[in-house]
């Protein structure tokens, strides 16, 4: 056999065993007439020693080992001198009788330790030797064992794992599809699914009563850390329940993944509506690790006098605890970033509430210190304590001051990776208005029912009646992060007939896209609804990471390339020609 134990298996009860390792060369020291190895496999390192004094030859061909060979190893475990408490097999080391060369190695671009000297670009390239650090190889375990969690959990509580079809139809909602040109059927295209939504309604009419899979997912849209073209989705789907059974169910696995993984009980999950998430923080995903809520100024800021504020709708504050003493250069560098594209703000007004109780502002020429108290009193500030106000259109505004509060937040340590704050917001608009399309889309998708009470607003043509429609619809936040979002889905043709018709589909568009569920609709269709786990980001979130790039085995890069293999690429003339592709050249 290659080896009697892993690299990680041994421990000073073991001295005096002779054993066999194997593994790679990950860092070579020669001292004196001892050549000292640390050999590592994906368990951990052992400390390999060849002593030349006993062993010249042996000794040699230890001094010319390079690092990331792959060698076998045989010996005596022995108890070290000198300890590596930061290591489980720190206690003993292996004393060398013989060795292999399984295979020699290039010495590698960059240095496979945990605080590696290699950047994105050229680790995705070399992602081989990548996945060999420490570090990446525990996130794709911990990903591995929350995959095997979360079936456990779902297979628990009766649900069945259905594989649904990567070869489908494309639709026009949402974003964009990847096509698939069909060799069989030239000039038709499969698209790859963003979602396997229409399946599992289907499953539903089918009579599987509660499905699950874990999917991949396919969008074509332009990437950031937390998106992939291709991601996995922890998809489910319930028949004959209500919002609150989703929730409560689905609360559960949370639940159940962080205590199997993580070691860590979570309490029950509060309830916010998307109102009130847009009202106190801005955000339909709110990080409530932190305070900073939104506190109104309109009716006190405005009407003194300053032309910024009378003309806007909304003025609007936060609360810095203990950034008083904040220097100038402090505010105008904050300033400066709530004035970029991404955030849009055209400046940010200041208010210091010093240590002695005095009053300072940025705004001192148009408001007196009483004025200021009044607005320190309302958002509760303290001596010490120093309020932001941004001013303007009221959504634009909201967007602009949940951009600073995160800002703050993390500037101030008050987002720490490891305390973790869920939120189920629900009630979410079932529309919302695109104005360059100059029509409303789906806030979820086309097939989320509205809330009953607000099914007969879907005839209204009054646009103010319209985006007042709620939908049963919940989205899962996991600190600051959509981690999950379903909803209770129509089961009615003719409601869906209805909702299709809202979103601009003519009743022979809507045939040709969804004829087959609208069909299944009239073959007794149950109550039904579900939820999807965006499962990349859940092992990010979980794991207090920003990028979600670090859990996949095999990522893409910002411009959707895998650096590794080097695609997308080209494919030859004669591939295009039996897929029916014609090629124009100018």
């Amino acid at each position: 056999m290659y080896r009697t134990h892993t690299c990680n298996e041994l421990r000073l009860s073991d001295a005096g065993k002779t054993v066999t390792l194997a593994g790679w060369v990950a860092i070579s020291r020669a001292l004196g007439g001892l050549t000292f190895v640390d050999l590592r496999d994906r368990y951990g390192i052992t400390q390999l020693v060849f002593d030349a004094d006993d062993n010249a030859a042996l000794g040699e061909r230890a001094s010319r080992l390079g690092r990331e060979f792959v060698i076998q190893a045989t010996g005596l475990v022995r108890e070290r001198a000198s300890k590596n408490p930061n290591r489980a097999t720190g206690d003993i080391e292996i004393q060398v009788t013989a060795f292999e060369v399984l295979n020699t190695a290039k010495t590698p671009p960059f240095t496979i330790l945990d605080d590696t000297d290699g950047g994105d670009d050229l680790r995705m390239k070399y992602r081989y030797l990548d996945l060999r650090r420490n570090a990446v190889q525990q996130n794709i375990i911990f990903r591995s064992n929350l995959a095997l969690e979360t079936r456990k959990y779902l297979a628990g509580q009766g649900f069945v794992e259905i594989e649904t079809p990567f070869l489908i139809k494309s639709t026009p909602e949402g974003a964009r599809d990847f096509v698939v040109p069909s060799r069989m059927n030239k000039g038709q295209f499969y698209a790859l699914p963003q979602s396997p939504q229409t399946f599992k309604q289907i499953l539903m009419v089918a009579g599987f009563d509660k499905y699950f899979q874990i999917v991949k997912c396919f969008r074509d849209e332009d990437l950031r850390a937390d998106r992939q073209p291709e991601f996995t989705q922890i998809d489910c789907e319930m028949s004959f329940i209500h919002q609150e059974d989703i929730l409560n169910m689905f609360e559960g696995l949370t639940q159940h993944l962080f205590q199997h993984t993580l070691g860590l009980v979570l309490g029950a999950f509060p309830r916010m509506t998307y109102d009130e998430a847009m009202r106190r923080f801005g955000s339909d995903k709110p990080d409530l690790r932190f305070g900073m809520e939104f506190v109104d100024l309109s009716d006190v800021a405005k009407g003194k006098g300053f032309p910024v504020f009378d003309s806007a709708e909304t003025v609007l504050a936060i609360c810095a605890p203990g950034c008083a003493e904040y220097s100038r250069k402090q505010i105008d560098e904050l300033t400066e970033w709530v004035k970029r594209p991404q955030i849009g703000a055209k400046g940010l007004v200041y208010v210091k509430y010093e240590a002695d109780g005095s009053v300072k502002s940025s705004v001192d020429k148009f408001y007196s210190p009483e004025d200021l108290k009044i607005w320190l009193e309302r958002c509760g500030a303290t001596p010490g304590d120093l309020l932001f106000l941004l001013c303007g259109e009221d959504e634009k505004t909201r967007k602009q001051l949940s951009e600073l509060r995160l800002e703050m937040g993390s500037r101030l340590g008050l987002r720490k990776p490891d305390d973790f704050k869920p939120l189920w917001v629900v009630d979410f608009p079932l529309l919302e208005w695109d104005e360059d399309e100059g029509r409303f889309f789906a806030m979820h998708h086309p097939f989320t029912s509205p809330k009953p009470a607000d099914i007969p607003k879907l005839d209204s043509d009054d646009p103010a009646t319209l985006k007042g429609i709620r939908a049963d619809a919940y989205d899962l936040v996991l600190n600051g992060v959509e981690i999950g979002g379903g909803s209770i889905r129509i089961h009615d043709r003719d409601l869906q007939s209805r909702n299709f018709r809202l979103l601009g589909f003519t009743p022979e568009e809507a045939e040709a896209q969804f004829g087959f569920l609208l069909g299944a609709f009239e073959y007794g269709a149950p109550p039904h609804g579900g939820i999807a786990f965006g499962f990349d980001r859940l092992n990010a979130v979980m794991n207090g990471a920003n990028s979600i790039r670090d859990f996949i085995a095999f990522p893409k890069n910002n411009q959707g390339r895998d650096m590794m293999i080097d695609a997308p690429d080209a494919i030859k003339l004669k591939q295009l020609e039996e897929l029916g592709i014609r090629v124009v050249t100018e």
